[in-house]
């Protein structure tokens, strides 16, 4: 009897014990705080970036335009040219005695036409004394008329002579920066063959190619035509490059060439953007990356890049619904601005976009916004004055 009121009592004491212990469970966690963003549209520039190679504005291949051997160059490799300047010597000794043949050959056949300039006076007397024949006045009128096309004949050869000797000294076509010779003192050089002797390049003023596929092409047409797209002046985009080590040029180009035709192997566009190069900074071959100022989208979205995760097919973003529950957005994404990545489709106007406190947000869940409670009441405060 004495046992079973001790376990009664033990039974009793037990159950008072749960009861205390359920009474002190701790409380569910509060949901995470989260910082959002409102997305509101707002103009922004839409900036095409592309990669590019810089070209010389202008670039001569000097060649040989006579047969010969090289003497002496005449300039440094690597330095400034003027247009005209001497590059290289011909050994002009067999082009001189060929301008000498032809300065003889046309001696010859002007005295052969004076001589036959005076037999036709002569015969002018006799015919009209009717001491010749009329046929043998015409032979003579014939004989000068031939004497006369040798000498335009031999004078050509003599101009033709004087311009190969001319060629003996190999000039500079264009004014620029004059490469590598190619040739060295005693090589020969043939004018058949065009052999090269140096490259000059003008790059004063500078080229960078690139090319633009035609979907994007097409999506600018459109969004033109649809007026979501405002350029002021489409024959006049500005480009911005990016050198190789991540520095900005320090000169804007424009674009001066457009391609109407698409390459069926990679199916782009070539463009063409011209550059000031007055410091000479940007050489031939270089790489660069091109940002193109293609006008202004009017309903621009910008969201920070710390809100977006970026996936293979885009990315993603935590977005804040009515009850304060977190969803995951995807959205298509354009270029970064600056700390910023463009959104060109997937929010609107009005949503909030999770910026902080992404590790503890879980979709689906609710989330507490920091500072929403404060900000009500002060909403609050100011309703009731």
């Amino acid at each position: 009897m004495r046992n079973n009121r001790w376990l009664a009592a033990a039974a009793l004491a037990a159950c008072i014990g749960l009861a205390a212990c359920s009474d002190g469970a701790p409380p569910p966690p509060p949901p995470p705080e989260v910082e959002v963003v409102t997305v509101r549209p707002q103009p922004i520039a839409n900036v095409i970036e592309l990669p590019g190679r810089v070209q010389a504005i202008r670039t001569a291949e000097v060649r040989a335009r006579v047969n010969g051997i090289i003497e002496r160059r005449l300039f440094s490799e690597g330095t400034d040219v003027k247009a005209g300047q001497a590059l290289f010597a011909i050994d002009p000794r067999e082009m001189t005695a060929s301008l000498n043949a032809a300065q003889a050959a046309l001696a010859r056949a002007q005295a052969t036409s004076a001589n036959a300039a005076q037999d036709l006076q002569r015969y002018q007397g006799l015919i009209a004394d009717q001491a010749i024949s009329k046929q043998e006045y015409d032979a003579a009128v014939a004989r000068l008329g031939t004497a006369q096309a040798d000498v335009a004949q031999a004078r050509a050869q003599v101009e033709s002579a004087r311009l190969s000797l001319g060629y003996a000294t190999v000039r500079a076509p264009i004014a620029g920066r004059a490469g590598r010779a190619q040739v060295t003192e005693g090589a020969l050089v043939s004018a058949s063959q065009g052999t090269l002797l140096t490259t000059i390049e003008q790059i004063d003023s500078i080229y960078v190619n690139f090319a633009q596929s035609s979907s994007d092409l097409l999506a600018v047409r459109r969004g033109v035509e649809s007026g979501e797209l405002k350029i002021p002046d489409i024959g006049r985009l500005d480009v911005e490059l990016i050198l190789e080590d991540g520095t900005p040029y320090d000169q804007v180009g424009h674009i001066d060439f457009l391609d109407l035709s698409i390459d069926e192997a990679t199916g782009t566009a070539a463009l063409r953007a011209e550059f000031p190069n007055p410091k000479q900074a940007l050489l031939p071959g270089q790489f660069v990356r091109a940002k193109i100022g293609a006008g202004t989208r009017a309903d621009g979205i910008l969201v920070p890049q710390r809100a977006v995760s970026v996936t293979e097919a885009g990315g993603s973003v935590f977005v804040v619904g009515a009850k304060d529950t977190a969803a995951v957005r995807a959205v298509k994404l354009g270029r970064l601005q600056g700390g910023n990545w463009v959104i060109e489709d997937g929010l609107r106007a009005g949503d909030r976009v999770v910026v902080s406190g992404l590790q503890a947000v879980r979709p689906g869940q609710p989330v507490r916004i920091a500072g929403a409670a404060s900000a009500k009441a002060a909403e609050k405060a100011s309703g009731s004055k």
